[in-house]
């Protein structure tokens, strides 16, 4: 029987015979060579669901360190991810990227069957350094300790990368939405923050 052609075949099927498989851990290479020629694209995708995820502390700076390595790629106009030799013998625990991915996959798969390529002046060269601009900001934005503050950034690089996958510019559209609405409830959060700070400041000075 004919292997399928990783490049043919849609994402969420790929996606879901990864999260069915029975072996206890996964290794970044694995996830690579799943994909194909849509590798890059595909796993912006999937870290970027799993740091959408409620993770633990820290959580989303270990699955946000392989964004920091993959998004700039899209910024200089990379068309296959490169990964150091160290980065693609990395394995993970199965179990939390199967978790993300079976909460996903039934979004993925309603987003596919209606997906088409369109609107592909967004996935000119320009384009695509936009998209890796955006998800490099969020990419270093997700290895911050900001609790709470990982949905948001991750959604837009899921729909962003997404997007990149196929090849579509309402997708690419709602992703730049989500990044827009990340940096608002960031700015907003940053400023409670520091006017938190400057309050404590206040009473400790004049106590």
């Amino acid at each position: 029987m004919d292997k399928p052609d990783p490049d043919r075949q849609p994402l969420s099927e790929i996606l879901r015979g990864i999260a069915e498989r029975d072996a206890p851990r996964v290794s970044v290479a694995e996830l690579a060579d799943s994909f194909g020629h849509r590798a890059l694209g595909a796993l912006l995708l999937v870290f970027g669901l799993i740091c959408a995820l409620p993770l633990p502390p820290g959580g989303t700076t270990v699955f946000g360190l392989p964004l920091v390595l993959l998004a700039p790629q899209l910024l200089v106009g990379m068309k296959s991810p490169w990964l150091p030799r160290r980065m693609r013998r990395r394995t993970m625990a199965r179990a939390p990227v199967a978790k993300g991915l079976e909460k996903a996959l039934p979004w993925l798969e309603r987003l596919e069957a209606v997906s088409r390529p369109r609107l592909g002046l967004l996935f000119s060269g320009p384009g695509q350094r936009l998209i890796g601009l955006v998800c490099t900001v969020f990419a270093l934005v997700l290895i911050l300790p900001i609790p709470l503050g990982n949905i948001l950034p991750a959604a837009a690089v899921s729909v962003l990368s997404l997007s990149l996958v196929q090849r579509d510019g309402f997708l690419a559209l709602a992703g730049y939405a989500l990044a827009a609405a990340s940096v608002s409830v960031l700015v907003l959060a940053a400023g409670m923050i520091w006017r938190t700070v400057e309050h404590i400041v206040v009473m400790v000075s004049s106590a």
